[in-house]
């Protein structure tokens, strides 16, 4: 049995502390200090933890998508309907009542626009491929509709991030159709 060393035991707490911040802040508009103040710790600590920005903004989006595979397998593995189209469903509502915290979201959203660095495109990529095989794999439902389950939670993320859904106009009424989530 190996003991994990006081940074071993930092980083996940950075980690969550990078999440809220950089979801708050994005990644041009946090800087490390700002992670280090909601972590309680000094920049320096969080810089012999984490070699830069874009690592620590990883470790933050790698838990991130950690978060998402364990909620939308808690969803899969609560539904009465274990059909294919069963578990994508309820994954898809596990992964709603998740992202009505918006921490999650919103660090997605910021991956989404700051993609052109190498290091965050590779972490986005990978997540995304965690979540595309474990809600194929889990679900065993096809191709497409693997494709539709990812589809619906990116326009859930614009209908959450704008707020289309308090809009009444027939525009916004189409693009929140049957989507469900938790406001």
């Amino acid at each position: 049995m190996s003991t994990l060393s006081t940074s071993e035991l930092r980083r996940p707490v950075v980690a969550v502390s990078a999440m809220r911040e950089f979801a708050r802040g994005g990644f041009h508009g946090t800087t490390v200090a700002d992670v280090a103040r909601e972590a309680r710790i000094s920049p320096a600590y969080v810089f012999k933890l984490f070699p830069g920005k874009e690592s620590l903004f990883v470790a933050a989006l790698e838990m991130c998508f950690e978060r998402i595979v364990a909620a939308i397998s808690a969803g899969a593995d609560d539904s009465a309907d274990q059909s294919p189209d069963g578990v994508i469903d309820a994954m898809g509502l596990a992964y709603a009542e998740l992202i009505s915290d918006r921490t999650l979201l919103m660090l997605q959203v910021h991956a989404q626009s700051v993609a052109d660095i190498a290091e965050v495109r590779q972490a986005l990529r990978a997540g995304l491929g965690m979540v595309t095989r474990f809600a194929k794999t889990r679900s065993g439902a096809s191709d497409e509709a693997i494709q539709h389950f990812i589809a619906y939670g990116q326009l859930c993320h614009l209908i959450v991030t704008t707020g289309i859904d308090d809009i009444p106009d027939d525009w916004a009424l189409i693009l929140a159709h049957g989507i469900r989530h938790t406001g």
